[in-house]
């Protein structure tokens, strides 16, 4: 028997030297040309399987893309506006697969040096004084971050459980976005249990309000925060929701010690074979971290077509463990590479998130060969569009969504660049990001997001933030 539904509840005008490398060149074409951007000159890099281009091009038309080729097998004669790409890479923007960004901008760095529980009850002091002004400074901030750092589509868990502020904050900044409401009735989250209970049984509303909006770009999921802080009767209903709007799942899953520990103490097994016998599994789910899966739980997930947000470098700081990521790749599970929130990585750095993936794996099955560069790109773009249940971006192939980013590796910290892929995952960081171009349109060029102030933007967030602080801790 199900718990009963609760009663209460600036864009830049020159764009510079057009001598300078991946500059824009902006055309002026007869209004009826199909070739909305074309951009030309660089190494692309489609994904997906696809070998990279040298002088390749990739032209865009409206939200998609037209054609992918070599310097002169595509016609760009006819492009409104041209970028020249020379000494950079062209790819598809980075698909963040688990993050938390409407709640963690502001709780980056207040809490460091502790384990997993300790940490979230201390973060949680600051979650219960969170207000709507706060929380859209902070997605504004969050977004801007991600535009600059390569993200162009992300999955959002909200243990901030106030969706809203950051849907407002996407219409300024419109990434693809998944955006899962948060749900919990137990341990430190037990205050918003009631409002759990009425969301998820409206939720119907929020679906009809909110997905697939905004042409596609925005959509909303289901988040149960995790095992330890959801019964059984919240994941069975959060089930029957999924299946009844057809909308994805986002949870925390194994994640660690403690959890494991909770887990079989309270139900005697482990959290992936608990939520098993729920029937709650599936490939509707993206489930977090993983680290702690023995050859049981992975044959479980793969079973199930369960998706993985993988989160190294959160994992590595919290002593949250290692996935054990052989053992998932014998079982067919697909894989996303994933920030996690500012508050546990502490960046939205997707080419961190590489460097670390690769390092430690190599050192975990003592193994150099172990996951190589092409792989982890992979990871992060087609891979994690998948994982987040995204798949019409993270390819750069005729048909898919014009997602694409432009990374400068004309850098003293990437030179000299014999293999792109290696310069990209070892050598390449966020401010490499010369251009986002999300769904069709350009957010930022040669650095400068489009539409806001960035300055003002800030200087809200600091003051909130410490705002948030001084009456929480």
């Amino acid at each position: 028997m199900l718990p009963p539904k609760p009663w209460g509840r600036p864009t830049i005008a020159a764009y510079g030297d057009r001598r300078r490398n991946c500059q824009f060149q902006s055309i002026p074409r007869r209004s009826d040309m199909s070739i909305d951007i074309a951009i030309v000159g660089g190494t692309v890099m489609p994904m997906g399987g696809g070998k990279p281009i040298e002088n390749g091009v990739v032209t865009i038309s409206g939200d998609k893309i037209l054609a992918v080729g070599a310097a002169g097998s595509i016609d760009t004669d006819s492009a409104a506006k041209v970028i020249q790409a020379n000494n950079c890479v062209v790819m598809p923007g980075f698909a963040d697969s688990h993050t938390h960004i409407a709640s963690n901008m502001l709780l980056r760095g207040v809490l460091e040096d502790v384990r997993l529980f300790e940490w979230l009850e201390t973060m949680w002091k600051l979650k219960r004084n969170f207000d709507p002004e706060t929380l859209y400074s902070a997605s504004l901030l969050g977004l801007v971050e991600m535009v600059k750092s390569g993200i162009t589509s992300f999955n959002e868990h909200f243990d901030a459980y106030a969706v809203e502020p950051e849907i407002e904050a996407l219409k300024k900044i419109p990434l693809r976005a998944t955006l899962g409401y948060g749900f919990a009735d137990r341990g430190v989250y037990v205050s918003i249990t009631d409002w759990s209970w009425e969301t998820l049984h409206s939720f119907g509303d929020l679906v009809a309000k909110h997905h697939n909006t905004r042409d596609g770009m925005l959509q909303i999921g289901l988040s149960p925060h995790a095992p330890y802080s959801c019964g059984a009767d919240m994941f069975k209903l959060v089930r029957e929701v999924a299946n009844a709007h057809k909308v994805p799942i986002h949870t925390h899953l194994s994640e660690g010690t403690q959890e494991m520990a909770y887990v079989a103490e309270k139900y005697g097994t482990t959290p992936v074979r608990w939520l098993d016998s729920l029937e709650f599994l599936g490939p509707d789910v993206t489930a977090a971290h993983c680290t702690q899966l023995d050859h049981e739980d992975a044959r479980i997930l793969g079973a199930n077509g369960t998706k993985i947000g993988h989160c190294p470098c959160c994992n590595a700081k919290l002593v949250s463990g290692t996935m054990p990521l052989k053992i998932v790749r014998e079982n067919n599970i697909t894989v996303g590479l994933a920030t996690d929130g500012p508050a546990s990585h502490n960046t939205l750095d997707m080419f961190q998130e590489m460097k670390f993936a690769g390092l430690i794996h190599k050192d975990k099955n003592n193994d150099s060969e172990f996951l190589t560069t092409s792989e982890i790109l992979e990871m992060a773009t087609a891979e994690g569009a998948k994982a987040m249940n995204r798949p019409e971006t993270g390819i750069l192939e005729s048909g898919k969504a014009a997602d694409v980013i432009v990374v400068d590796v004309d850098k003293p910290h990437t030179l000299p660049v014999y293999d792109p892929a290696a310069a990209l995952v070892y050598s390449s960081r966020a401010d490499d990001v010369l251009h986002s171009i999300v769904n069709g349109k350009i957010l930022m060029e040669n650095r400068v997001v489009h539409g806001i102030d960035e300055a003002a933007i800030r200087a809200d967030f600091r003051l909130r933030a410490h705002a948030l602080r001084d009456r929480s801790l």
